[in-house]
């Protein structure tokens, strides 16, 4: 079967150490998890902001004017204005170069000191946007605000794929997708009340993002660090009684704790760095994930539309109130749907919600190419204002189409590439996966207003291709890797139909199997 699709049961797929959920990794898994509240509080917040009038109005004053002449400009090219949008891209490039510094520093401080470094920087940030009184804070605090992202992205999802059991791995990584989520549905809906507030509503919005950012600073001085990330660092007793906290005092931690250091002496016997490693024969496969996955993901479009789902209910005729309040239900229907996939992602396996959560998005980005096209029309001005009914289909189907995200791409972006990397190149893939869909979000986000005045509704055709093309990507290429240990996870690429030919490479012959 194309795309390797067998069995991944404990007994096919690796060794079931046993163990079960105990509180101690619950508590663990939910603190680290806790840092997707402020890469999510921030998608949803900027949006919100860069639709606010009294935002517009003190520091884009041109562009208040468009929004407000209706008359004169196209619907879809009201806010196409690059500085504007540089205000939200801006947080990306920095994130995407912390990531990268933070996939190296995390081999030598661990994984717990990276994500209260970006907790630190996420809380300054927030307090300069807050008092910001010209462009240049605002665009200086963002990109404190991405130090902070970068380095939370990078070690957060690692660490949950490293602390939890190998049965419920993936509901617990998902724990970073619904935070992450849990953050967008609170800034939308700090967004709908202060922009009620005339003049200094965005700097209530903005300044608040202190307060996930506190939340992931008090997590990590709480939590402790990986067992394998010990290891790593040449803490082995410090390692074991971490394992054995989190499995439990009566589970017998020995297999999994011997198969950790194997992995981690392995890795160091190979003198190569992970990097050059990832450029070899053998590692072929994860060299293409870490590159496909990301731009897969941002390819959906579902960044830009999350991040300007306000500023695009207002171009199909929303007022500012009802714009954020449709973004407050996307949200809402984007924290159910993340939810329920922690919830049948470890029996459904990934396969399965990628191919079905791509059919759906599908789907829903034609009918929303078909409204706009029809009801709008290619060169509508904003006087063709959209009839109500379909303007609420638009924001029926954007539910729909957040639905299947939030039950496919939405979560496995995090777990998939925290779980199938060997630990000898785990930060650098992880580093470079989130290195290139920050890149990609950078880049779209600069541009997506402005693809938006040009394309129109065409906008949504572009994503529906893109969603195909990876579709049939993970149909072909992607294994199944639900239940899977992470030591003995090489056992599911050689059995795949394309990649075991590279994982035969002799590099790869000495990497530790559990089977």
């Amino acid at each position: 079967m194309a795309g390797g699709g067998f069995a991944t049961a404990a007994a096919e797929g690796g060794r079931d150490y046993g163990g079960g959920v105990t509180v101690p990794v619950v508590v663990t898994c939910l603190m680290a998890a806790s840092c997707g509240l402020i890469f999510g509080y921030d998608i949803g917040v900027s949006g919100g902001v860069t639709q606010m009038e009294s935002f517009l109005t003190k520091f884009f004053p041109e562009v208040s004017r468009r929004a407000k002449d209706n008359a004169k400009h196209d619907a879809y090219c009201k806010y196409d204005d690059q500085l504007l949008t540089a205000f939200t891209s801006s947080l990306y490039i920095a994130a995407m170069l912390s990531s990268l510094v933070a996939g190296r520093v995390t081999r030598t401080v661990g994984r717990q000191a990276v994500m209260l470094t970006g907790g630190v920087l996420f809380l300054v940030g927030s307090a300069i946007n807050a008092g910001a009184v010209n462009i240049a804070m605002l665009i200086i605090g963002r990109m404190l605000l991405g130090l902070g992202v970068g380095f939370t992205t990078q070690a957060a999802p690692l660490y949950l794929a490293e602390t939890s059991p190998a049965r419920w791995r993936g509901a617990f990584t998902t724990a970073y997708n619904i935070f992450l989520v849990l953050g967008s549905l609170a800034a939308t809906v700090t967004n709908y009340f202060t922009n009620r507030i005339p003049g200094w509503g965005w700097r209530v919005s903005l300044g608040l993002a202190a307060v996930p950012a506190a939340i992931v600073v008090l997590g990590a001085l709480l939590v402790p660090d990986t067992p394998s990330s010990l290891v790593m660092r040449g803490e082995a007793d410090s390692a074991r009684a971490s394992l054995q906290r989190l499995r439990g005092p009566g589970a017998d931690t020995e297999a999994e704790f011997k198969d950790i250091v194997r992995a981690v002496e392995e890795a160091r016997r190979n003198d190569e760095g992970a990097y050059a490693r990832l450029r070899g024969r053998g590692y072929r496969h994860y060299l293409v994930m870490v590159v496909a996955i990301p731009s897969f993901f941002d390819l959906t479009g579902v960044i830009v539309m999350a991040v300007f789902s306000p500023v695009l209910f207002r171009t199909v005729g929303f007022s500012s109130q009802k714009a954020v309040l449709g973004s407050v239900i996307v949200s809402i229907v984007n924290l159910a749907s993340a939810s329920l996939n922690s919830v049948v992602i470890d029996r459904a396996g990934r396969r399965f919600l990628f191919l079905t959560g791509g059919a759906a998005m599908i789907v829903c980005q034609l009918a929303m190419t078909w409204i706009l096209a029809d009801h709008l029309g290619k060169n509508a001005g904003a006087e063709a204002a959209m009839p109500r009914g379909y303007a609420l289909a638009v924001l029926v189907l954007m539910c729909l189409y957040t639905f299947s995200f939030g039950m496919s791409w939405g979560p496995l972006k995090w777990v998939v590439p925290s779980e199938i990397y060997p630990v000898d190149i785990r930060s650098a893939g992880q580093a470079l996966t989130v290195s290139i869909a920050l890149a990609l979000s950078f880049a779209q986000t600069q541009v997506f207003v402005t693809l938006l005045c040009a394309m129109k509704y065409g906008i949504f055709l572009f994503y529906a291709g893109w969603v195909l093309v990876m579709t049939a990507f993970v149909a072909a290429f992607l294994p199944e890797t639900k239940g899977v240990p992470l030591e003995a996870m090489r056992s599911v690429w050689a059995r795949h139909w394309y990649w075991r030919r590279f994982v035969g490479d002799a590099k790869q012959e000495a990497q530790v199997n559990c089977l």
